[in-house]
């Protein structure tokens, strides 16, 4: 009776240790590529986007938006990439994602590495790099680590766009649970919202909180009364767009927290959330600090990069990034 007790143990300790090491084949892992037929992929990647971003002090922000507008769609495996099929809209066509750029960008870097080893890095993983790439490129470092090892999707729908992605005008409850949809705390909520300390926003993205508000014509009162004004005059179209972080628009940095917090200059309805919730209060004051922001963004953004990717078998690497193969 004792021998066969600790057979069947043995048994199911194998039977454990085998699952968990199939498993660990099918994970994001650092340094992926090195194992492939392209080893070098993860250096031509920053080559690329470090030649690009040299020129264009916009490509972090834009990159760093295409990347999350994919991740909380269907997880990180590029659908945002992907045109209209037949009658189904894709992801790019929906509302919220039009103003998105960078496309042409992940095609460039998409063809000089297919010429180097096709068929092996996945728009994915390209799309994740490069994001993380072209924010780092001031620094002259890796601001936080990508694990790759991602295939890409087949399936991209923009009526699947609404009820997922965190929209500008998105409440605090909203913003909770969409992120925990996605596994995602409050920490890191707050963090990823600092990525608006770059780039640029389009007028229309805000301005109900400018000129109607609660449908009177009025403006909502939790946002500085003269930097309200000064969008207003800035927004007499609402095709312009205004710096997201007023001032610090091209510096990654602590300072979309210190506005936010200090002086209520949180441009989207999305950011003045953050200050209805004690718990996100708490984390904005915490991360007013740059290294503390820094350490933060990137634990987020790992997480956020790992969202429902498809690794081993799932999925597959496509030829070309805005079609199937």
């Amino acid at each position: 009776m004792r021998t066969q007790l600790v057979l069947s143990c043995l048994v199911f300790v194998c039977i454990v240790l085998c699952e968990v090491v199939a498993g660990a084949g099918n994970a994001l892992r650092n340094n992926f590529y090195k194992s492939t037929r392209c080893p070098n992929a993860e250096q031509l990647i920053r080559d690329i986007t470090w030649s690009k971003a040299k020129n264009d002090v916009t490509l972090g922000a834009r990159l760093l938006r295409l990347h999350y507008h994919d991740c909380f769609l269907r997880g990180c495996d590029a659908s945002i990439l992907l045109d209209t099929e037949g009658t189904e809209q894709s992801e790019k066509e929906a509302g919220p994602n039009l103003s998105l750029g960078g496309f042409d960008v992940i095609d460039d870097i998409k063809r000089q590495v297919e010429a180097k080893c096709p068929g092996i890095v996945s728009c994915a993983d390209i799309l994740a790099l490069s994001a993380r790439d072209a924010v780092s490129f001031p620094f002259k470092t890796s601001m936080w680590e990508v694990e790759t090892g991602r295939n890409d999707g087949n399936v991209s729908l923009a009526s699947e766009v609404s009820s997922n992605l965190p929209l500008p005008d998105s409440n605090i409850s909203t913003l909770q649970q969409l992120f925990a949809k996605k596994g995602l705390n409050v920490d890191d909520l707050v963090a990823l919202s600092g990525a608006h300390t770059i780039g640029f926003a389009h007028c229309g993205a805000f301005s109900r909180r400018l000129f109607n508000f609660t449908g009177k014509g009025d403006m909502d009162p939790s946002l500085n009364a003269t930097y309200a004004e000064s969008l207003k005059k800035s927004c007499n179209n609402l095709a312009n767009i205004v710096e997201m972080d007023p001032m610090s628009s091209t510096s990654f940095d602590s300072n979309y927290f210190n506005i936010l917090i200090n002086q209520n200059k949180g441009l989207f309805q999305s950011d003045a959330a953050l200050l209805k919730d004690t718990k996100s209060v708490n984390v904005v004051k915490k991360l007013q600090n740059d290294k503390a922001f820094f350490v933060e963004f990137a634990k987020s953004m790992q997480k956020m990069g790992a969202i429902e990717v498809l690794t081993g078998n799932a999925g597959q690497i496509r030829k070309n990034c805005h079609v199937k193969n």
